[in-house]
């Protein structure tokens, strides 16, 4: 597999790393008037919804944070699984990423997103994580001994962050260089399953240096479920190794610098011996922060991403026994650089305003074989283009009456498509098949949000919250079409914009060791664009060609309107210092309600979106210096496809931890996911053949903290 990039995505290289250097440069004229320092503890404060450190009582949309301690004492294998503890939160499919394919690892909230490119934003310290071709989110680059914490926004956040917010934002924080001088986590575990972990903290002159970095390995499990694996179906295994640097330099008296670097590589077998992928990403980023004063202050970030993917797809036969490779997306080259600045105004009676501006510019492509006979493929194709964003948002709060607290916000995004382009051609002799290219496109997006948080006395919480979101297809989405098994996927490079309006209503309570709370929802969603069935083998058709008998062609379209609607509830109760119950849960209904592209659509429920789920979570710390840690997951019966043929059924799921203080720093685990060995559908064919998520997987190892 080659991962070279050349012509115009090497360009974009050079202007990404010009202009993080010309945004660093820029912003260090600001700190000549700086004066007395001020330092905010960020702590105990959330910086996801408006991009500026406020508490969490304060933010009138939904929010959930989970501290870096619950992140890492889940009894889950991935960050991922750990996260799904949250109702509404999952990926495209009920798999994690510890075997799933990375397209099918982007983010859904409240349902509002069922796709493999994500219609949430995923962070990493104010970074975003999203491939820049297709719009998924590689989890196991994430660091999780580092985590400080995570921070949910479900169905807010588009004010502040733009394109790629319209279903809400997740955000995980590393700890500072310097707050823990160190952490390691070593397991092994079933199935060959082996990990290390390691994040260390030194001096470097006044500043701090902290390296993080971690090795993992997977035999994994095979995909498909007993009752229809063959011969060629073999574990889906995975590999990966990550490394970062961070240096905290400290600049005059209020100021500090943060740089990062970040390698990452990964290989992964996909089910059969023929499908396979790799990803490799390097990135970097540098963030200035002044507290010029001490009701202002304000951040700067430039950042560049070069990404690389690539993989291989086969057609299995009916009886399991043999395959033959039906694609070879020998490369995915893509970069993408960025820059945002952000100011903060405090005021003496508790008014803040957040303001700045952001810009991101990606290039990528689709580099692949196809078409595969008598021993080798015949014919290629290249497809991509680039995109570019740059917005500017401003969001003010303040109290409106004693206890009533009301938050107000506008931005406006431009969004650009431009270099589109998709060419085929014979391999044999390079004739070409098909040139195309797609005319520019530029679009100028205004996203409103308001929210009411009011507060009658210590014991209750209201809060009521409206925004208007708006997400540009992926490179992915407009211009590379695919084939998974049967099932032949069309891009299409006239995709419209989608556009979402989302509002809730919720109440929280707390009462000495109790607190519960409750949220209504509703999200309207237009122009969503989704996979939907045009064709049906066997038969020749116009965009697909052959299709034999089963075989199903797929295209890219925009559904008119989509609804999504339901209630959420939490609650936690802590019956002594050392025992602690949670519960939470999601009802929601997810429909397509007009679809003049396929009108048979209407009133069928959303592929992938499940219309319960619900977790029961405890802690409790036995004697014996024993920590016990439980979770039951329920996920209810949902649909693989756009027509609703094929369901897959509901699933229970006991995850267990429990870990032992062999001393003040060290402690001993063993996590036991899915303890039943329950069976959870991940995907469902036309042939009827299933695939399955996890089985029983142990896993124990150490964990150290200095």
């Amino acid at each position: 597999m080659s991962f070279s990039v050349q012509g115009p995505a090497e360009r974009d290289r050079v202007r990404c790393a010009v202009r993080t250097v010309l945004a660093v440069v820029a912003a260090l004229p600001g700190l000549a008037p700086v004066r007395a320092q001020t330092t905010v503890a960020l702590d105990p404060l959330t910086v996801t919804a408006t991009r500026a450190p406020q508490p969490p009582r304060d933010v009138p949309f939904s929010l959930v944070t989970l501290p870096g301690d619950a992140l890492r004492e889940a009894p889950t294998a991935t960050l991922d699984g750990a996260l799904r503890s949250v109702p509404g939160f999952s990926l495209f499919r009920r798999g994690d990423s510890l075997v799933a394919n990375p397209s099918a690892q982007g983010v859904s909230l409240r349902g509002l997103g069922p796709s493999g490119a994500s219609r949430s934003l995923v962070l990493l310290d104010g970074l975003p994580l999203t491939d820049p071709f297709g719009g998924w989110v590689l989890w196991t680059q994430v660091p999780r001994e580092a985590l400080a914490r995570a921070e949910i926004v479900r169905g807010g956040g588009a004010t502040a962050w733009g394109d790629a917010a319209l279903g809400g934002v997740v955000q995980l924080l590393t700890e500072p260089p310097g707050e823990t001088r160190g952490r390691f986590a070593g397991l092994v575990g079933a199935r060959g399953t082996r990990s290390a972990e390691l994040a260390v903290s030194v001096p470097a002159g006044r500043g701090t240096l902290q390296v993080l970095g971690r090795d993992f390995a997977t035999d994994g499990f095979s995909l498909v479920a007993p009752e229809g694996r063959g011969p060629v179906d073999v574990p889906a295994w995975s590999r990966h190794r990550w490394l970062t640097a961070r240096w905290l330099q400290p600049i005059g008296r209020d100021a500090d610098l943060l740089v990062t670097a970040r390698t990452f590589a990964e290989t992964r077998g996909n089910g059969t011996p023929y499908q396979r992928n790799a990803s490799r990403v390097n990135a970097g980023a540098a963030t200035l922060r002044v507290q010029a004063e001490r009701d202002f202050g304000w951040t700067a970030t430039a950042y560049a991403q070069d990404q690389s993917f690539a993989s291989t797809f086969g057609s299995v036969d009916a009886t399991r026994t043999s395959e033959t490779p039906a694609s070879d997306q020998y490369a995915v080259p893509a970069t993408a650089c960025g820059g945002a600045w952000t100011g903060v105004w405090s005021a003496a009676d508790g008014a803040r305003t957040s303001a700045g501006a952001d810009l991101r510019a990606v290039r990528g492509e689709t580099r692949e074989h196809y078409l595969y006979a008598n021993g080798g493929y015949a014919r290629g194709r290249i497809a991509g283009g680039a995109q570019a964003f740059a917005g500017v948002f401003a969001l003010h709060e303040r109290a409106l009456l004693p206890g009533l607290r009301a938050t107000l916000g506008a931005r406006l995004d431009d969004a650009r498509d431009r270099d589109g382009h998709r060419r085929e051609t014979t391999l044999a002799d390079g004739a070409p098949l098909r040139d195309e290219r797609y005319a520019a496109r530029e679009a100028l997006e205004f996203s409103p949000s308001a929210g009411l948080v009011w507060q009658p006395d210590a014991t209750w919480r209201m809060h009521a919250a409206a925004q208007r979101s708006f997400r540009r297809p992926t490179l992915n989405e407009l211009y590379r079409p695919f084939r998974v098994g049967s099932i032949v996927t069309e891009s299409n490079p006239a995709l419209r914009t989608e556009h979402a309006v989302t509002a809730e209503l919720g109440a929280e309570t707390a009462r000495g060791p109790f607190t519960a709370g409750v949220t209504g929802f509703w999200s309207r969603l237009d122009d969503a664009a989704g996979n939907v069935t045009v064709a049906r083998g066997p038969g020749v058709f116009p965009l697909f060609g052959a299709l034999a008998d089963g075989a199903i062609g797929r295209q890219k379209l925009n559904l008119d309107r989509v609804r999504v609607q339901g209630v959420e509830f939490s609650a936690e109760w802590r019956a002594t210092p050392a025992l602690t119950f949670s519960a939470a849960g999601l009802w929601e209904d997810a429909r397509v309600m007009r679809a003049e592209v396929a009108p048979a659509l209407a009133g069928k429920r959303l592929a992938q979106v499940p219309r319960t789920s619900a977790t029961l979570g405890a802690s409790w710390r036995a004697p014996g210096r024993l920590t016990l840690t439980p979770r039951l997951r329920w996920i209810g019966r949902q649909f693989e496809d756009d027509e609703n043929r094929l369901p897959l059924r509901p699933a229970l799921v006991l995850d267990l931890g429990v870990s032992f203080a062999w001393t003040p720093r060290v402690s001993l685990f063993l996590n036991v996911e899915n303890l039943g060995d329950a069976r959870v559908e991940t995907g469902r064919s036309t042939t009827s053949l299933v695939n399955t998520g996890t089985p029983r997987l142990a896993m124990g190892g150490v964990r150290a903290a200095w």
